[in-house]
Order: C-alpha cells, then sequence, then structure tokens
C-alpha cells in the first residue's frame, strides 16, 4: 500500500511535479545548513565576541576593549544591543551557541513565510519551496547560520516592519524596525524614508524611541558605557579596507584615488535618488512593490555607498528580489541575475591556477553585484519614464507600467475620432 502511494495514478500537473522535486530539496538544504554547516567549525566566529560582551555584562566587567588592530570580530553593538542579548551567557558557551543558531534558523524560517505572504503565496505553492531553497543555498542565509550573527533575526523582524507597515499598525512597525536600531544601529534605519514619505509619523515613536528608551537603561548597567561612543562609535564610522565589500572598503584595498572613490560613490548616489524619486513618484499607490524595491534600494545605497557592506547583509534584499513575481517587476532581466549572482552565490572565485584573477573576482564581485542592481533598477526606471513621457502618460497619474502590462487602460482611454483629410482650400 505504502509503494502504491509512491506511483501518481494521473499525469501530474507541472507545478505538483516542481513541488515534488523541490520540497526535498530544500527541506535537507535546511537541514545541512542547520545542523552541519553551522554546527561545524568556521574560521570566522561572530558570535565569539558576542558572548564574551554578554558574559562582562553581567558579571559587570568592561563591555567595549576590543582591540581594533586585529582583524578579528570585535564586539561593536550599542549599549542598548548588549541589554538585549545579554541572556546569551547564561548558559556555557557551546550550548548558547547551538541555541542562538536554532533561534536564527526559526527567525528565518518564519521571515520566509511573512515573505510568501506579502506575495500572496500559500504553503502549498511552487513558490514556498523554491524561496525556501533559494534562501538557504544562498551565502547570505549560509555564512549568518555558520558564522553565528544576529541578521537572521533583524531580517524576520523587518519583514515583520513591512507586514505591519502596510496594515497601518504604525506603532507596532515602529516597534519592530526600533529593535532592530538597537542591536545594530543605522544597518535598517534608512527604512524610516518609507513611512517619512507615506506620512505614518507614528512609526517614529517607537522605532526612535525604544534605542533611545533602551540605550537610557543600559546606561547604569554598563561600567564603560561612555566607551562606546569614545571607543567603538568612531571605529565603526571609519572605512576600514579589508572584509569591506562598500566601494569605499574596496577602493582602500586596491589603492584606488581618492577623488575616483569619491566620483564612483557620487555618481551611483545620484542614480539611487532618481530611482527613489520615479518609484514614489509613480509607484507608491502600488504598495509592495514600492515598498519592496525602495527598502531593497535604500539597504543596497547604505551597503555600497557607506563605511562598511558586507556580503551577508545582503539578506535583507529578498523582499526586492521576490519582486521578480510581480508582472511590473524591475527585475525581469538577465544583467539583474548577474548582478543577484555576484553578492547571492556560495560560490568561491579563488582560482589555485590564475590567482590574482581569482581574488580579483572574489573580492570584487560583491561591490560590483550591489553596484550593478542599482544601476539595473535605474535604467528600467528611466526607460519606463522615458517611454511613457514619449506616449504623454505622465499626467495620466498611471504608473510608468508599459501599456501591454495593463490591458484596461487601453479600454479606459477617450475614444479619438479621426477625421478624413481633405484638399485644403484658401479664402480671402
Amino acid at each position: 500500500m505504502f509503494l502504491r502511494q509512491l506511483e501518481p495514478r494521473t499525469a501530474r500537473t507541472t507545478a505538483e511535479v516542481l513541488n515534488f522535486a523541490l520540497w526535498p530539496l530544500a527541506i535537507l538544504t535546511v537541514l545541512h545548513r542547520v545542523f552541519i554547516n553551522a554546527v561545524n567549525y568556521h574560521v570566522t566566529n561572530d558570535f565569539t565576541p558576542v558572548y564574551n560582551a554578554s558574559l562582562a555584562f553581567l558579571n559587570h566587567r568592561p563591555v567595549y576593549n576590543a582591540n581594533f588592530s586585529s582583524t578579528d570580530p570585535a564586539y561593536l553593538y550599542p549599549p542598548s544591543g548588549t541589554l538585549l542579548i545579554s541572556p546569551l551567557a547564561i548558559i556555557d558557551p557551546e550550548k548558547s551557541r547551538w541555541a542562538f543558531i536554532l533561534v536564527n534558523a526559526m527567525a528565518l524560517l518564519l521571515a520566509w513565510y511573512l515573505l510568501l505572504k506579502l506575495f500572496n503565496y500559500t504553503l502549498n505553492s511552487v513558490a514556498a519551496p523554491a524561496l525556501l531553497l533559494a534562501m538557504f543555498v544562498s551565502e547570505t542565509v549560509t555564512n549568518t547560520l555558520a558564522f553565528t550573527n544576529i541578521n537572521g533575526c533583524l531580517f524576520m523582524a523587518m519583514l515583520v516592519f513591512i507586514h505591519l507597515l502596510l496594515k497601518r499598525r504604525d506603532l507596532w512597525a515602529g516597534v519592530a524596525l526600533g529593535l532592530t536600531i538597537a542591536v545594530k544601529g543605522p544597518l535598517l534605519a534608512p527604512l524610516l524614508l518609507i513611512p517619512l514619505v507615506r506620512g505614518q509619523w507614528k512609526v517614529f515613536i517607537t522605532a526612535l524611541g525604544i534605542p533611545v528608551a533602551l540605550n537610557l537603561l543600559a546606561w547604569p548597567l554598563i561600567v564603560d558605557y561612555k566607551q562606546f561612543w569614545t571607543h567603538t562609535l568612531p571605529y565603526l564610522s571609519e572605512a576600514r579596507d579589508y572584509f569591506n565589500s562598500a566601494i569605499v572598503g574596496n577602493a582602500g584595498y586596491y589603492g584606488v584615488a581618492e577623488w575616483l572613490t569619491w566620483t564612483m560613490r557620487i555618481t551611483v548616489g545620484v542614480l539611487v535618488l532618481i530611482s527613489l524619486w520615479l518609484l514614489y513618484r509613480y509607484y507608491r499607490e502600488d504598495e509592495v512593490f514600492y515598498i519592496c524595491n525602495t527598502s531593497g534600494i535604500l539597504i543596497t545605497a547604505a551597503m555600497l555607498l557607506g563605511p562598511l557592506g558586507q556580503m551577508y547583509y545582503s539578506m535583507f534584499l529578498f523582499p526586492m528580489l521576490m519582486t521578480v513575481v510581480l508582472r511590473n517587476s524591475l527585475l525581469r532581466n538577465w544583467p539583474a541575475w548577474v548582478a543577484i549572482f555576484g553578492f547571492m552565490s556560495y560560490d568561491k572565485w579563488l582560482s589555485d591556477r590564475w590567482q590574482s584573477i581569482g581574488r580579483d573576482l572574489e573580492y570584487l564581485r560583491t561591490t560590483f553585484g550591489w553596484g550593478l542592481l542599482l544601476i539595473v533598477v535605474f535604467c528600467v526606471l528611466g526607460d519606463r519614464y522615458l517611454a511613457a513621457r514619449r506616449e504623454g502618460r505622465l499626467e495620466v497619474g498611471k504608473s510608468l507600467d508599459p501599456k501591454w502590462m495593463h490591458p484596461e487602460w487601453v479600454a479606459d482611454e477617450p475614444e479619438v475620432t479621426i477625421v478624413p483629410r481633405t484638399k485644403a482650400t484658401a479664402s480671402y
């Protein structure tokens, strides 16, 4: 009887076939990333400095005394973040790390579910296993779990923020974003531009109030509280030339002239501003499209143009990448996916045979990927804008989408009566 269930009695649809194939691949990949790859030893270890800082906090010892002359991971969380993550040190380091991996894994699974719901997909759809597989084979999820970083929890909070923002539950949306700001400072702070331009002012009450309140609460509890502002914060504002995929980071590594570095940053910044304006001007009524694309542009710009951008921060671009399922997506072209491969692929391009070329490809692929993504978005929006202007559609109040995407537009247009041309007669 059991074996009989393995053989379908009738022909399956393409969706069913893909579901049968993708679910086992996705589930086994998740299990491997969580219980094998993440638990294994890795040279990069983001968890140990966090655990040690938590232990120091609980024992009233100095927290912000890291030696920044080393390239080893250092503790960089603000006092508010120290307060929130301090329970990690209640148990021994090994069990605490395993628990932290599981918490991040569960947060990623919840974020996956929220991302499906955001685009109106169910767990029975092909999108469910496809998205799950795509997330857990990516570099960003793989290394977040392997390095035992908190980004999985922050990504879940970002999805909660987007859902609550769409539902106009502004105070709770601010809570979700405020907790991310409290833990990692400015990483997701650029998302505040979205409620700002949408007039959702209440978001700011909790989004800014929570980190301020937690920092004030941590003040008397951290023995070297001032050291964060005098020792750690100045380091965070500097651009390091190692493990840094921002423009300024790779420019420092390769010795690029300062004037050329600033030219690249300013040029990309102008493209970002134009893209953001076009999205706001013509797409803000298409809420999911607008919020997901705007959030992706803001975070990519922050990683590329700021002082520090690391490859596994690309996790926060998943909502933007998911817009590929929308008919008017900005990412339905091959250059966009060349860019996405650059910063999402877990492949290493280091070569034993061509060492110099392989090293350059590996070090630069994330920077070029982020940059190309912003260029593609600008070009697609710019092309749509120019086409709409030629067709006289800019004043109509519609989006910049081509007409073929919206057949109803043609039906709504007033009928134009064509008068036959006749030979003109002159009168005096």
